[in-house]
């Protein structure tokens, strides 16, 4: 008994039952592609794709069953292009910087940090003793001739402080031939400390939160390349440092309460309004800090720092370490410098964990130890790399590297080793990020050799500055001070302040550009748009060529038989 042809339409079968050729298939499955043809024209008839139907209809005529396979490929083309380049977006730069909704006020982050440093390096105590001046000429007439420095005259005292003060004066005259000056092995921080110009003749007086003190109740002593400097409202270096870095304490620090403040957290729940880091409630000079800063033209020693005396100052994050060489300041005598900061700080979401590094282009705080810090910022990666750098260079490490105490410390015979070393690292991160570009390497989140990538939390201090003519002598004259002058022979003095320039500003957000909901909701409008397609669609196609294929073959076997 045959079956209607209804039944056999509805069944989508396609096959002619009542002819009685059968065409065998080369590979003995005749029944196997006739339920896989059936199961095709079945999909095609029912699935909620696009111009798939007009492909598996019976009497459509061939062209244009060419024409709807050909637009079908073009449009399977676009959304692969289109996917393609949504993936490579999302892959290269999955992390956008943005602004926040909200403003932030400035009681939420600390005051900067401010490393201030005088540009005399040495006063000279005794009457008759060398200045570094003589010391260096002696110096340079005894390396012309002898290649030994043997300075007569010169008492051991003065010959340890100028041999420190070669480290700190200006290093781009010396030589790379020049010998180590005989002598025991310094403790140039001991040097520079005997050297250090009186603290409370250098700082005047200090204004803080519009309360008069010393300054040393503020200020601490520093380290940094260009020898002994004063931070105000940075971290104590056991904060900074870990436990085999060399570290210098003062008394100061010891009184100190631990820091209730992190980049990534902020200050504490319980924080009061004074805590440290200090921070201030509102913008203006009278919530800054305010000082007045001295020099003495008779201790001036152009020889050692050159033509442009005074006071350099950088502000910086208290967990970083400053680096005054590099972005400074310049605080010229006799003028009133007033400096209104703005704070930069970016933010993340939680979103951006998930990601590697490489691919957000910036750590977080657990991601990346150093070796000589506790807390990584970009700076303090760089600095801790130029030590590495340096020591493999040169075998030795400048005095104000970080550093562990079995790691020697440069004599003056390195000076121009450890001089050049900083070039020749950034001349080599340069030449391998250049090279990996080259190679396509760098779209693809390759680290450099230091891969001190920017902090995914990170606080930076802009700043503006305006200035303005402090002319000591006229002030004493009208107001007809002589004690003054006759107590402090050959001032000249500047004054400075800084503080928030607003009280509330907008801070920056690393976020994701989308996630993993965004793309696939992406690439489901592209598929959508070219083709209908949807999750159900896919369904679609699961269901006919497993579940309905089985049923059309055990039809298409009953048949047969």
């Amino acid at each position: 008994m045959s079956m209607p042809d209804s039944d056999i339409e509805s069944c989508n079968l396609g096959i002619d039952l009542s002819s009685k050729r059968r065409i065998k298939h080369p590979l003995g499955a005749p029944l196997f592609w006739q339920g896989l043809h059936s199961t095709y024209q079945d999909y095609c008839q029912h699935t909620s794709l696009h111009g798939v139907q007009y492909l598996g209809e019976r009497h459509r005529p061939m062209k244009e069953r060419i024409f709807w396979l050909i637009v079908f490929v073009v449009s399977i083309y676009s959304c692969g292009s289109l996917i393609n380049n949504a993936y490579t977006k999302w892959n290269a730069t999955p992390v956008i910087v943005s602004f926040a909704e909200k403003s932030t006020p400035v009681w939420n982050i600390p005051f900067p940090a401010i490393t201030i440093c005088s540009e005399t390096k040495r006063v000279v105590k005794k009457q008759g003793s060398n200045t570094y001046a003589q010391l260096y000429s002696k110096f340079k007439e005894d390396m012309r001739h002898t290649r030994i420095f043997k300075p007569q005259n010169v008492s051991a005292y003065e010959m340890e402080e100028f041999r420190t003060l070669l480290h700190v004066c200006n290093t781009q005259i010396m030589d790379q031939d020049m010998p180590l000056i005989p002598g025991d092995e310094l403790n140039y921080y001991n040097v520079l400390e005997r050297m250090l110009p009186p603290f409370e003749r250098y700082f005047f007086y200090c204004r803080w939160l519009s309360r008069f003190n010393e300054c040393d109740k503020y200020f601490r002593q520093t380290l940094t390349e260009e020898g002994i400097c004063y931070t105000f409202n940075g971290l104590r270096p056991t904060e900074i440092y870990r436990e085999d870095t060399y570290q210098h304490y003062t008394s100061s620090d010891e009184n100190v309460t631990a820091s209730s403040w992190s980049l990534e957290s902020g200050y504490a729940a319980s924080s009061d309004v004074e805590t440290y880091p200090a921070r201030v409630l509102s913008a203006g000079a009278r919530s800054g800090i305010f000082m007045a800063l001295q020099s003495f033209k008779q201790e001036v020693d152009y020889a050692c720092r050159g033509p442009v005396q005074g006071f350099k100052v950088i502000l910086h994050a208290p967990d970083d370490v400053p680096s005054v060489s590099n972005q400074f300041v310049r605080i010229p005598m006799g003028r009133e410098v007033l400096i209104a900061v703005k704070p930069n700080m970016i933010t993340t979401s939680a979103g951006i964990a998930d990601y590697h590094p490489q691919r957000r282009q910036c750590f977080l705080s657990h991601e990346r130890s150093l070796r000589f810090f506790k807390v990584y910022t970009e700076s303090n990666c760089q600095l801790e790399c130029l030590a590495n750098f340096t020591l493999t260079k040169c075998g030795c490490v400048k005095f104000s590297m970080p550093r562990t105490l079995d790691m020697p410390v440069c004599g003056e015979d390195k000076i121009y080793c450890y001089d050049r070393a900083e070039r020749e690292l950034l001349v080599r991160e340069f030449q391998r990020v250049r090279s990996l570009s080259v190679a396509g390497e760098t779209q693809r989140g390759a680290e450099t050799a230091c891969n001190c990538m920017p902090a995914c939390t990170s606080l930076v201090y802009n700043t503006e500055i305006s200035q303005a003519n402090f002319d000591l002598d006229e002030m004493l004259a009208a107001e007809n001070d002589t004690d003054f002058m006759r107590e402090y022979p050959g001032s000249q003095m500047s004054r400075l302040s800084i503080y928030f320039k607003q009280s509330q500003f907008i801070t920056s957000k690393r976020s994701e550009i989308y996630g993993i909901t965004d793309f696939l909701a992406n690439c489901g409008g592209i598929f959508g748009l070219f083709m209908g397609f949807s999750i159900l669609s896919l369904v679609e196609i699961l269901y006919h060529f497993t579940l309905r294929f089985i049923a059309n073959l055990k039809q298409v076997t009953k048949v047969d038989n």
